[in-house]
């Protein structure tokens, strides 16, 4: 399924828009539910949807340890994120009645705003400085909501715009696929993880026990994609405790089941149903494809989560090219 949709979906290796692109701050379009139309057909939609697929083909298979190339754009972004980590610890919580939404978070929130466009120009090569601004909105999305002290799937969504963005203007090339997944979206978990933690954030559109988690979905698709053709592990392995002790740090969806084992106490079938279910899924193949479905259904065409998503010149509300 996947790999029919990823013929006709924008991927990495698109070509950089053309000198001279006219880029513009992004904004909100779909305000309505009948707008939702518009996103699904939207060229944003397509090369959203592709650069997903294309990370998942090429995660199918590789450990989070093996070799890769990483170059200098992957780097940038280690240090940007590293950045942003660090102001978690130069922001402490502060203290207040209320247990869940620490007030510390807005000011961490407003350092980033102010030096958002900064830390992307520090990405982009000099001839795409113009792209700066644009890009920056996506970083600023990616981290959780200053008003609310929330965070969710529309930010986490927020952070692969904002990685595919930086695609479509040549910053990161089709050669950086598995550093975009194990180096750069691996660190950005971290961080953000630590952001939930620090700021005691509340899961944003959360839909309980009945969502596959209250944070992330990404890295269970490309997680379960790094599972495909495995010779022995098999979904039903991954609720055991040794394997996930054994190997969480080759596979990102054992990371990211220890780390809900951290989380929450009480039985993983009564505290994350969704992923219990999964287990009995026989292949990880299957897995893979109903993640996706999933996500599409859960995610990318529920109007509580796009409504947030904002339009530019790289990701177009423009009906997608034929």
């Amino acid at each position: 399924m996947a790999e029919t949709e990823q013929q006709s979906a924008s991927s990495p290796e698109d070509e950089a828009p053309e000198a001279g692109t006219t880029y513009i701050l992004p904004k909100k379009e779909i305000s309505m539910v009948p707008d939702m139309g518009k996103w699904k057909r939207s060229q944003a939609y397509a090369d959203y949807m592709g650069f997903i697929l294309t990370l998942n083909e090429g995660v199918k298979g590789k450990k989070l340890t093996c070799e890769y190339e990483v170059s200098e754009t992957v780097e940038k972004l280690v240090d940007l994120l590293g950045t942003l980590d660090r102001w978690i610890t130069e922001t402490p919580p502060v203290d207040q009645p209320s247990r869940f939404g620490n007030k510390a978070y807005r000011t961490w929130f407003s350092k980033l705003e102010q030096e958002a466009e900064a830390l992307v120009s520090a990405v982009l090569p000099a001839e795409k400085a113009a792209a700066a601004p644009e890009v920056a909105v996506y970083l600023k999305e990616s981290v959780g909501n200053p008003t609310r002290i929330d965070y969710g799937t529309g930010h986490e969504a927020a952070f692969a715009a904002f990685l595919c963005c930086l695609c479509k203007v040549g910053a990161l090339r089709i050669s950086d696929q598995l550093a975009i997944v194990f180096k750069v979206f691996n660190r950005y978990l971290q961080v953000m993880r630590k952001l939930q933690q620090t700021y005691r954030m509340e899961p944003a559109g959360s839909q309980g026990v009945w969502g596959l988690d209250d944070f992330q979905f990404l890295p269970f698709i490309w997680g379960s994609a790094q599972f495909i053709d495995h010779p022995t592990l098999e979904p039903r392995h991954f609720i055991d405790e040794r394997v996930l002790n054994e190997h969480y740090q080759d596979y990102m969806f054992l990371d990211c089941i220890k780390f809900i084992n951290e989380m929450k106490t009480g039985p993983f079938a009564e505290h994350s149903n969704q992923l219990w279910n999964i287990s009995a899924v026989p292949s990880w193949s299957k897995v893979n494809q109903g993640l996706i479905r999933m996500y599409k259904a859960e995610c990318l065409e529920k109007f509580p989560v796009i409504q947030h998503f904002k339009f530019g010149s790289l990701l177009s509300i423009q009906p997608a090219r034929p």
